[in-house]
């Protein structure tokens, strides 16, 4: 009787067998990430559809600046003489808008996500830290542009005729704008227990509107226009009314903005904290 063969073939069944061994290199189980702009458009929209479907975040983001607009354009305050009281109305308008989506509803927003471990667990995946701001900040600079198109709709409604220079002038001080903002907002949560960022973020933001927004500064008693000058919401009035109503163009107030910008972003770097311990 002949010995078998014991072959490739035959030993490829043997357990034991090296040819039977799974190779090194083979990929683990699961799923592997999306690529991370995948990811991080995925974030911001989630983070725009959870603005835009809450009503008090809507309120904040619409509907107050739409009275604000309304009431401004019937009231003869915060005017500028030799400017039709529609584009110093819309000047002040889309100012608040700005504030109130890039600070107020991300100050709150992110809070309330800090308080339930969101940011905690967001460490964790594969989205990350730096991923969960970047979704934001494109989250807002979305709802921004809708924000502008029902806010500009409404003003076309009112009579507003904008000049596409201004326009065209408005949108880096909207960028500058939206940066300080968010940035303020974000230390905001990134500080205070959730009460309180609930409570001093609408606070803050009232103090922002009448604090240079809903009035130019040279309307304010003398012994404040200082106070005012350097305040975010100052500088971004006064540059908006300089690019959508005509007004004098301020270069102090442009660096202002931008120190507020550059200062809140640092501070946000060194100071935020992703957890309530």
């Amino acid at each position: 009787m002949t010995a078998p063969d014991l072959s490739a073939d035959s030993r490829a069944g043997d357990p034991a067998s090296p040819t039977s061994q799974a190779p090194s290199n083979a990929p683990s189980s699961g799923p592997a990430p999306a690529p991370r702009l995948r990811r991080i458009l995925a974030h911001a929209r989630l983070e725009a559809r959870t603005l835009l479907t809450n009503g008090e975040q809507l309120m904040v983001a619409i509907a107050v600046p739409a009275f604000v607009l309304i009431g401004l354009r019937l009231l003869p305050v915060g005017r500028l003489e030799g400017v039709a009281p529609i584009d110093t109305a819309v000047a002040a308008t889309l100012a608040t808008a700005l504030v109130s989506t890039s600070f107020t509803s991300q100050a709150i927003q992110t809070g309330f996500d800090r308080r339930n471990g969101v940011l905690r667990w967001v460490a964790t995946t594969p989205l990350g830290r730096d991923g969960y701001l970047a979704g934001k900040v494109l989250a807002t600079l979305l709802v921004h542009v809708l924000q502008g198109a029902v806010l500009g709709l409404l003003a076309l409604a009112l009579g507003w005729r904008p000049e596409l220079w201004g326009l065209l002038a408005a949108l880096p001080v909207w960028l500058v704008g939206t940066v300080a903002f968010g940035a303020l907002g974000l230390l905001l949560a990134g500080r205070l227990r959730t009460e309180g960022v609930l409570a001093a973020s609408n606070l803050v933001f009232v103090l922002f509107v009448v604090g240079g927004i809903s009035f130019p500064v040279a309307q304010y008693p003398r012994f404040l226009r200082g106070l005012v000058d350097l305040l975010p919401s100052g500088a971004l009035g006064e540059l908006l009314r300089a690019c959508l109503a005509g007004s004098p163009f301020s270069v102090g107030s442009a660096l202002v903005l931008v120190i507020w910008a550059v200062g809140a972003s640092l501070a946000v770097i060194r100071l935020f904290r992703w957890t309530d311990a």
